[in-house]
């Protein structure tokens, strides 16, 4: 029987250790980032600083393209062994923050940490395109997204338990555990050449105009910005759907937080075969329409279309980043992989944050059942865009060289 792609991926050494890395620190962050939240507004009393928490994590996103030129010029294997070094350390110090006072130490660790997160992305993708197969990214990429959810389904209610019975300071640890792991398995890689110097498109802007200049990632990158600004949008009305459309307490919004989970987990592991054989246009509009029925499907008072429309807006979501992070691996030069990477993850990541502060005022303002209808509407009208264009696929082959560039 022949073995499939998915299983060729995790014969290659390089891709296992990756994967492998993603769970470990996966886990890790995503107890911390529950964990932040709880921390904030047990320590101070404020649902502000609770939620400045979260948002100190995503700021760094904003600043992609310059963190990503610095992924560039730095050897990229020592550079993801030593950033997860030095956050293991740097979280051990949050063991003293006990008491509002000592409250800046977090917010501190925590924009280090989402600068850290920029630029280890940044290298990964990079080392990615190198080491796997260009007819394999789209399952690699897969496998790591339905990774990463993974960790989301166990790892926050974890942290919350860890937190509730030993604090703050025993999550830190676990998540430093969590990054030294990383720095190991890193370690591990065996890197086929270092990382060109960037000779390919000078300046801290040149991945944004790597992404604007492609008619392949272009469509793709612009497609995720408005995306995931209508999942923030549609993330912001969590608990008025709860609460205002079910009538359900507060804590059933963990319940359907499972059941994107669950969605997301599967098309992590479907996203590659359907990319060998769907356009990527095709693939990710599709997925585009998936998330957008399952949103406008959330305004219904019933619960099993809540858990339903929940579990298809985790499996139509990813389709949209799974793409545009492959077709970015498969078409960018390597002397300036990192940089566009991290400004294609700008374009599509920075939209979200800017949803969910904008999503909070509509909810109070507008009905949730008149919004994410029209939330729904937007992604269908992107879908119906991104299919109705030029198809951008290139056939799956060797990525072009800093040299031939």
């Amino acid at each position: 029987m022949p073995e499939s792609a998915a299983g060729r991926v995790l014969r290659d050494r390089t891709a296992g250790l990756f994967l492998a890395a993603v769970v470990v620190s996966g886990f890790g962050s995503s107890a911390m980032s529950l964990a932040a939240g709880i921390w904030g507004k047990s320590l101070t009393g404020s649902d502000s600083l609770a939620a400045l928490a979260l948002f100190t994590v995503w700021l760094p996103v904003l600043f992609g393209p310059p963190l990503g030129a610095v992924a560039d010029r730095l050897p990229r294997k020592p550079l993801l062994v030593w950033s997860n070094v030095v956050m293991a350390l740097l979280l051990t110090t949050l063991t003293t923050v006990d008491s509002a006072g000592r409250i800046w130490i977090l917010f501190a660790v925590l924009l280090v940490y989402g600068t850290a997160h920029v630029l280890m992305d940044a290298a990964e993708s990079a080392v990615v395109a190198q080491a796997v197969d260009a007819r394999l990214l789209g399952d690699f990429n897969g496998l790591r997204m339905m990774a990463n959810e993974g960790m989301k389904l166990v790892a926050p209610l974890t942290g919350a338990a860890l937190y509730a019975r030993f604090g703050g300071g025993a999550v830190a640890l676990l998540d430093a555990a969590s990054f030294a792991l990383a720095a190991g398995l890193y370690a591990l890689l065996r890197v086929r050449r270092p990382a060109p110097a960037a000779e390919g498109g000078r300046g801290r802007h040149s991945g944004m105009r790597q992404v604007w200049g492609s008619p392949v990632l272009r469509p793709l990158v612009l497609a995720g910005s408005v995306t995931m600004l209508c999942a923030g949008l549609n993330g912001a009305t969590l608990y008025a759907v709860v609460d205002g459309v079910l009538g359900r307490s507060p804590a059933y919004a963990g319940v359907l937080s499972v059941a994107q989970g669950v969605g997301s987990v599967a098309i992590g592991l479907l996203a590659g075969p359907l990319l060998r054989r769907l356009p990527e246009r095709v693939f990710t509009a599709a997925g585009i329409a998936v998330f957008a029925l399952a949103v406008g499907a959330r305004a219904l008072p019933y619960d099993a279309v809540a858990l339903v429309a929940c579990g298809l807006i985790g499996a139509g979501l990813p389709c949209v980043l799974i793409a545009a992070m492959t077709a970015v691996q498969r078409e960018t030069p390597d002397a300036v992989l990192g940089r566009t990477a991290a400004a294609a993850g700008t374009l599509m990541m920075a939209p979200n944050a800017v949803a969910l502060a904008l999503g909070a005022g509509l909810v109070a303002l507008m009905d949730v059942r008149v919004l994410l209808p029209l939330v729904g509407a937007t992604g269908l009208l992107t879908a119906a865009w991104l299919v109705a264009g030029r198809r951008g696929k290139a056939p799956a082959g060797p990525r072009v060289s800093a040299a031939e560039a």
